[in-house]
C-alpha cells in the first residue's frame, strides 16, 4: 500500500513508524530486484523523491543498502557475489563516463579490439560508434547492441556467445573457443576487482576464464577500473597486474594505491571526471 508523506501525522512516534514501514519496502525491494531507482521507490511509496532520497541515506548509513546516483543497489562484499547489470550500471556513474571516454580515446580506425562485458566498457561502446573500419570481438551482448543500432558498413562485429551471466557477460566454452585462436591489436575489459596481491579480479569463474582467454589473444590490454574497485577481490583471478599495458582508472584512488599501481603497470590514466572538452585525462607513467 503506498504511504503518503503529504499528510504527515502530527505524533513523532507515528512518523517514526511510517518512516520504518518505508525502510523495509525499500530494502525488501532492492533484495528482490539488486538495484531499484528513486523514482520507481518514490511511486511505489506514494511518496516524494526528497522522501526516498532521505530514506536511502539512512540504509546506507546503517549499512544495508549501498545509495548510488539515482537509487540505491545491494550491499554484499562476498568474494562470489556477482550483481546484477542494473545494480552496477547506478553505481559511481561519473567515474565510469569519465574512463569510457578516456578509453575510446585510445581505439584508432583499423584496428581489431577486444571489449568485455561490464557496464564502463557498455559505455565505452557509446564513444567509439563513429571510429572507421573497426573489428569489435565482444562477449557482451549490450556491447554487441549498441554498436548494432550504429550501423555502419566498414564495422565487424564479432559477438562469441555462450552462457550469459547476470551481468550480461556471455562466458564457458563456446565463448573460450571463440577466442582461442583470434589475435587483437587491444582488448579492454572491465573488472570486478584489483588488489596488489590477486590482481584484477571478478566473482564469476566462468566469466574468469573467458576474460583469461582475451587477455591471451593480446599483447596490450587496457583494463577500466573506477577507484572503488581498489582492494576489492573477487573470487576468481583474471590476470595480475602487470599484465596491463594501460589502466585507466579515476583520481578518487588513495596516494599509496596510484604509487603501487605505477610500479606494476607501464601506463596509469587518471580520467577526468569534470568531462572537459579539451581535457579528458591526466596521465601517470612509470619511468
Amino acid at each position: 500500500m503506498a504511504m503518503s508523506d503529504d499528510t504527515a501525522p502530527a505524533d513523532p512516534g507515528a512518523s517514526r513508524a511510517l518512516a520504518r514501514q518505508r525502510h523495509e519496502v525499500i530494502v525488501a525491494e532492492v533484495r528482490r530486484r539488486g538495484a531499484v531507482r528513486v523514482t520507481e521507490l518514490a511511486t511505489l511509496l506514494g511518496v516524494s523523491d526528497m522522501t526516498v532520497r532521505r530514506d536511502l541515506e539512512v540504509l546506507d548509513e546503517a549499512g544495508l543498502v549501498d545509495k548510488v546516483h539515482g537509487g540505491a543497489t545491494l550491499r554484499d562484499e562476498r568474494t562470489s557475489d556477482e550483481p546484477g547489470f542494473e545494480a552496477k550500471s547506478l553505481r559511481n556513474t561519473r567515474e565510469k563516463h569519465a574512463i569510457a571516454l578516456a578509453a575510446a580515446s585510445l581505439v584508432r580506425p583499423g584496428q581489431a579490439i577486444g571489449i568485455t562485458a561490464g557496464t564502463t566498457t557498455w559505455q565505452m561502446a557509446y564513444h567509439i560508434v563513429d571510429i572507421a573500419n573497426l573489428t569489435v570481438v565482444t562477449n557482451s551482448v549490450r556491447v554487441a547492441d549498441v554498436l548494432h543500432q550504429s550501423r555502419r558498413d566498414d564495422r565487424t562485429v564479432v559477438l562469441t556467445g555462450g552462457v550469459r551471466t547476470p551481468s550480461d557477460a556471455l562466458v564457458g566454452p563456446v565463448a573460450v573457443g571463440a577466442l582461442r585462436s583470434l589475435h587483437l591489436d587491444s582488448v579492454f575489459m572491465g573488472v570486478h576487482g584489483m588488489s596488489e596481491r590477486a590482481g584484477f579480479t571478478t566473482p564469476n569463474l566462468m566469466e574468469a576464464e573467458t576474460n583469461r582467454a582475451f587477455v591471451d589473444a593480446t599483447e596490450h590490454l587496457v583494463v577500466l577500473a573506477d577507484h572503488t574497485k581498489w582492494g576489492v577481490t573477487g573470487l576468481s583471478s583474471m590476470a595480475p597486474l602487470h599484465r596491463a599495458a594501460v589502466l585507466i582508472t579515476d583520481g578518487g584512488l588513495p596516494a599509496a594505491a596510484n604509487a603501487m599501481l605505477e610500479e606494476h603497470i607501464g601506463r596509469v590514466v587518471l580520467a577526468d571526471t569534470s568531462f572537459s572538452d579539451d581535457d579528458t585525462t591526466h596521465e601517470r607513467r612509470r619511468a
